[in-house]
């Protein structure tokens, strides 16, 4: 009965936090709905080309316009002054021109991720209408079929999007809502006056473990959903697994916001110290963008880290079907964290 009264104080006390309400239970559900709706075709940019107009079309330039519709590629034909304002406004990301006999492609520096895919359909387009002209075969190009790695859908960023939320739920969970407050509760001298209470320590512990817990799985719930009714996405494997990757990734983030809260004796401190372990796991863990291109060592760095080694499984588990086989090594790494933090936590933890 007491281990209850605890967990329903600490109920109470979390529903009054209207803003921290905000961020636990809408804010993902706002981030998953904006950025999946953005990217609702799978994350990749829209291709467009500016064609700057040419006063007198001869069969070359109509050749290139017909290959360049074949690829679907968006193509606005403007005239010279139209379009270099344009490209001085830094709105354009490939300009295609007229150059003697041939043409001059310009890609904007800043748009290299459209600009360059952009690149390789007019050059695509270029071959073949060179081949038209000669009377030559059509180069053939290789067919291309847009899946996920576990092959159970196609590429849909919002499933991509969606367990790196409830990851970052996880860390943000940990490190603010578990960390956060138990400084808070020990800078107002709440700590104090709860150790000459009857209440024992662990239940007060796992009180807070329990309430954290429940909150989480409410999180999971309310994005699955979400996920389900704006998007189609569906976990493709088993939810025991997702459950037990879940559970593991709680325990871990959760212990990361007890050892942290052990180094901050005020509010402001405690913020400037899970800020500096925050940002860093959300950038570079993989909860929005793969880190593909990054550096290797970064990538190497980066795999170590608690966060992207969970990421990577329930991945594996959500959006592929796959099962924790294969992922022993990442899940082993998440636990040696949650390990090492909790041992630091229960090294730092005190009353006062």
């Amino acid at each position: 009965m007491m281990l209850w009264r605890q967990f329903a104080m600490e109920w109470r006390l979390y529903s009054r936090d209207r803003v921290a309400m905000f961020w636990t239970f809408a804010f993902p559900v706002i981030l998953l709905v904006g950025f999946g709706t953005i990217f609702r075709d799978g994350g990749a940019p829209k291709l467009s080309l500016v064609r700057v107009q040419v006063q007198a079309p001869g069969p070359q330039d109509v050749a290139l316009d017909q290959a360049l519709a074949d690829l679907q590629l968006k193509v606005q034909a403007l005239p010279k002054a139209e379009a270099e304002a344009r490209w001085a406004r830094g709105e354009t990301a490939a300009q295609l021109e007229a150059d003697g006999s041939s043409y001059r492609l310009r890609l904007n520096s800043y748009l290299m991720a459209q600009a360059g895919a952009t690149a390789g359909l007019v050059n695509q387009a270029w071959l073949v209408a060179q081949a038209r002209l000669n009377g030559a075969p059509e180069p053939q190009r290789i067919p291309m079929q847009v899946e996920s790695p576990g092959r159970k859908h196609s590429a849909n960023y919002a499933s991509f999007l969606l367990p790196g939320l409830l990851g970052l739920n996880l860390v943000s969970m940990g490190l603010f809502s578990v960390g956060m407050v138990n400084v808070s509760y020990r800078e107002k001298g709440k700590f104090r006056r709860l150790a000459v209470t009857p209440l024992p320590k662990w239940i007060f512990l796992l009180g807070q473990v329990l309430h954290r817990l429940t909150v989480t799985v409410i999180q999971a719930a309310i994005l699955l959903l979400v996920g389900s009714l704006a998007f189609g996405i569906q976990n493709q494997g088993s939810f025991l697994d997702l459950f037990l990757i879940m559970t593991l990734g709680t325990g871990c983030f959760m212990a990361f916001g007890f050892a942290l809260s052990g180094f901050a004796d005020t509010s402001e401190g405690y913020a400037a110290i899970s800020n500096l372990v925050f940002f860093p796991l959300m950038m570079l863990s993989g909860v929005y963008f793969t880190l593909d291109a990054a550096p290797v060592w970064l990538q190497h760095a980066v795999a170590v880290a608690p966060l992207a080694p969970f990421l990577r499984a329930l991945r594996a588990v959500f959006n592929d079907g796959g099962t924790l086989a294969g992922h022993g090594a990442g899940l082993a790494i998440v636990t040696a964290w949650g390990l090492a933090a909790f041992a630091l936590a229960v090294r730092r933890f005190r009353w006062a």
